[in-house]
């Protein structure tokens, strides 16, 4: 979408809306810290398969970092280097 008049609604395709919905009831009830332990070792097990890539931690972290505060905001940096590091 280059602009909102090209915006064409078209929605969330079914199958990945019920993946989310699925990681989400996962962490249903959890606090910020075991949700923060809980991502960082399913991170940290795909790096070590290889599976997760460094462009895809950068990725993960542009699109949730502008909808945390300026705290949340560094930790997930943090967690970020750490991981890029393995």
């Amino acid at each position: 979408m280059k602009d909102f008049a090209s915006y064409s609604g078209g929605g969330v395709p079914e199958d990945l809306m019920k993946e989310v919905q699925s990681a989400a009831a996962q962490f249903d009830g959890k606090n910020e810290n075991e949700l923060i332990r809980s991502i960082y070792a399913r991170a940290a097990e795909g790096k070590r398969a290889g599976t997760l890539t460094n462009e895809q931690i950068d990725a993960f972290c542009a699109q949730f970092a502008p909808m945390l505060d300026a705290g949340k905001r560094k930790k997930l940096y943090k967690l970020a280097a750490e991981l890029k590091k393995m």
